[in-house]
């Protein structure tokens, strides 16, 4: 199989960490990435919400506005990529960042490396979604659109971030099949699944709540136990 190498990204970070924010900005350019830095929260929105980036770098703690305020406000309006930088390395800030969006979370302080293969990871996922093309998937009442990574549910507007849509997209491709943490760990988060690492549970929860919020009479996504996740087409 070939492997995806993601094109030269824009790139969003915001920190308000001068000195973080040089480390970052030289390091991801050092990587053929193009990108832009604020320092400000609020300022930071809305420039993500003006411009076509790739990918956010988020952190929490910023003057203007919280970082998961933030998040929680560009989630409203926009499905652009999102890590959460933090040195808030409790586990309840960490679960919030998810819940509110996030499609990673990576806690300060940490190495070039981690950081280059949880960036190379969204964007490699991104780049296969574009890469799938554009078109409509019509699965009884519920229907994903590739071309805006968006779905809809008797006509409601699921809302899905990023993550959740391709976590949809996986389950749907491999209906009625159980699907262990493992496989969905490597074909929607790209990296390996740790035991103690909670991050699909936790989007697997959020999209479940959204489902069951657009009027799905009974919950397609099922958890078997000890083995993983099944998409019950019947009950879509």
């Amino acid at each position: 199989m070939t492997a995806i190498s993601p094109c030269p990204a824009r790139l969003l970070v915001i920190e308000d960490d001068a000195v973080l924010c040089t480390h970052l900005q030289d390091f991801l350019a050092s990587r053929q990435h193009h990108v832009t830095v604020c320092r400000d929260g609020r300022a930071g929105l809305q420039q993500a919400l003006d411009q076509p980036f790739d990918l956010v770098l988020l952190d929490i703690l910023l003057p203007g506005m919280n970082g998961l305020d933030l998040l929680a406000e560009l989630r409203q309006r926009s499905a652009v990529p999102v890590i959460v930088l933090s040195a808030l390395g409790d586990e309840q800030d960490r679960i919030s960042g998810l819940m509110k969006g996030a499609d990673d979370y990576l806690p300060k302080p940490f190495s070039s490396a981690e950081l280059a293969v949880r960036v190379e990871a969204v964007l490699r996922r991104v780049t296969l979604e574009r890469r799938q093309g554009q078109g409509v998937a019509p699965m009884g009442a519920l229907i994903l659109r590739t071309e805006d990574e968006s779905a809809r549910y008797r006509d409601a507007d699921l809302g899905l971030t990023t993550t959740e849509f391709r976590l949809l997209q996986v389950f749907l491709e491999h209906r009625d099949q159980v699907l262990s943490k493992a496989f969905l760990y490597q074909a929607v988060l790209h990296r390996g699944y740790g035991r103690h690492d909670r991050s699909l549970d936790l989007h697997v929860s959020h999209l479940r709540r959204k489902l069951r919020d657009a009027g799905m009479a009974e919950q397609p996504l099922r958890t078997v136990w000890g083995q993983g996740y099944t998409l019950v087409s019947e009950a879509l």
